[in-house]
């Protein structure tokens, strides 16, 4: 059994969302048990119309809820041990759960993650993860918000963490690793960019290709597995995606129905456009990951339906199932016995 515990009041939509999200999930993963956090008042009539979920779930009382507007240091004073979401973490923590899911206030919970569960041994800041659409299927880009600005370590640390979790999701050997800068060659971009690449290189680990710097427009194209860069700049191009996909939709709708013979055309086209419009579903890819910490969080839009937010358990059940955390530590582990200098004689004696 995977034990997944939800914030059933983060989110905009709150418990009309996470339960019947959760309630999909269930479907699809009869190995999972629910550990649901939440306004008993606003939960137990919801959960009461998924007998199958009820039958899967433990329910705990949580009067507070962390509002989606509220700032991180606040939402840690007011929710600290009493919030559902902070509740939800603890689980982790007391091992009571393996993942923990919530749609709630980004900062807040990444506040609540790193104050709750800690950050792995030599990893100074975490980073989200968010799984990317792509021509060749799907990467992983990181960190998309949680570190603004990071030094040549840290985004040799998001290196390591990111190939594990594509090893993880994507279940690749060895995947291809890529920084993003202005340009693919070896003198452009800033130094910490240039710096991370010698480190990412000279480190040759077996559990990472590096391929090298790549480009914005190489993120869809898929060239790498894995887009390293820090979180202001992934969060910009994040939402820039997001943004110009919903132009293109919007675009589209508009010019098909602007003539007779467009709405006639469509019609042939459908089948396409509906396969297009699969692809591009952001509820398809929902779920970011928490890296670097000692246990799993996963992020989802606060905004999602049900269907997106039982892709964010989905996520999290990929990485509980395929030990995404070991993975990391071992990729630490090896990482840094390599950059320990050799022993000297006295040592070795």
């Amino acid at each position: 059994m995977i034990r997944i515990s939800l914030d059933a009041m983060g989110g905009d939509f709150g418990p009309a969302v996470v339960i019947p999200g959760a309630a999909l999930a269930l479907e699809r993963h009869p190995d999972v048990t629910f550990l649901l956090f939440g306004q008993k008042s606003v939960c137990e009539p919801l959960l009461a119309k998924y007998p199958k979920l009820q039958a899967k779930s433990v329910f705990h009382d949580c009067e507070v809820a962390v509002g989606m507007d509220e700032k991180p240091s606040a939402a840690l004073r007011r929710g600290r041990y009493v919030s559902s979401m902070w509740r939800a973490i603890e689980a982790v923590k007391t091992n009571e759960a393996d993942v923990a899911v919530s749609a709630g206030n980004t900062g807040a919970l990444m506040a609540m993650a790193k104050f709750c569960l800690r950050t792995m041994a030599n990893i100074e800041r975490p980073a989200i993860a968010g799984i990317w659409p792509t021509l060749r299927g799907e990467s992983i880009v990181l960190d998309i918000g949680a570190t603004i600005g990071a030094d040549a370590q840290q985004l040799m640390d998001f290196a390591l963490m990111g190939g594990a979790m594509a090893r993880s999701l994507f279940e690749i050997d060895r995947p291809t690793v890529g920084l993003l800068n202005v340009g693919v060659e070896e003198v452009k971009g800033q130094e910490e960019v240039r710096e991370a690449g010698r480190l990412i290189r000279e480190s040759n680990l077996p559990t990472i290709s590096y391929h090298g710097f790549v480009e914005g427009d190489d993120i869809g194209r898929g060239v790498v597995d894995v887009v390293v860069t820090e979180g202001f700049t992934g969060n910009i191009a994040l939402k820039t995606a997001e943004g110009t996909a919903k132009q293109m939709a919007e675009l589209l709708r508009s010019a098909m129905s602007r003539t007779l013979m467009a709405k006639i055309g469509y019609l042939f086209a459908k089948g396409a456009f509906d396969m297009l419009r699969e692809k591009m579903d952001p509820r398809k890819v929902n779920g970011g990951v928490f890296l670097g910490l000692n246990g799993i969080v996963i992020k989802s839009h606060g905004g999602t339906d049900a269907e997106g937010y039982a892709a964010a358990i989905d996520v999290g059940y990929d990485m509980v199932r395929n030990a995404l955390n070991e993975k990391i530590e071992q990729d630490l582990k090896a990482y840094h016995a390599r950059r320990l200098p050799p022993a000297g004689p006295e040592e070795a004696a």
